[in-house]
């Protein structure tokens, strides 16, 4: 029996772990930046930058919630197929 989902349809919760993964990607970067100059013996960035790297918690936290949205409707729909 052929499965009902088409391999190119975005589940629920797919687009909030792919915001989450480009926020991660853009706060590693920034942490790196920032980082950087306090290893190479540079003058350091100034503190709000050091708030860039808060992006690392942000996107994982909202790539989190896209997969908790992707559970919860798999939960869902393992339950209507039950009935």
């Amino acid at each position: 029996m052929r499965d009902k989902t088409q391999t190119n349809s975005a589940a629920p919760g797919d687009r909030l772990i792919r915001a989450g993964a480009i926020v991660f990607f853009v706060g590693t970067v920034a942490t790196l930046v920032t980082v950087a100059p306090l290893l190479l013996d540079a003058t350091p960035f100034p503190t709000y930058m050091f708030g860039l790297s808060m992006l690392m918690g942000v996107g994982f936290l909202v790539a989190g919630a896209g997969v908790l949205q992707s559970v919860a409707a798999g939960r869902r729909q393992a339950r209507g197929a039950a009935r």
